[in-house]
């Protein structure tokens, strides 16, 4: 099979009716600040368990030499 050959990178801005829309507004404003704060709590949790089960393994190390 003949291999395809990369489109060249375009290097001129796009033409006014092909300029990417922004991204539309939220409907609540508040849907992302909830987002932001479940992810957050979400990361603590993870940060916690995994905390506390290497805490547990060193310990149960250290008492089973």
């Amino acid at each position: 099979m003949p291999q395809r050959k990369p489109k060249p990178a375009r290097t001129t801005p796009l033409p006014p009716d092909e300029e990417p829309l922004p991204p539309p507004p939220d409907k609540d404003p508040c849907r992302r600040r909830r987002h932001d704060a479940a992810t957050h709590l979400l990361r603590g949790t993870c940060y916690g368990l995994g905390t506390g089960i290497v805490s547990l393994a060193v310990w149960w190390i250290q008492q089973h030499p």
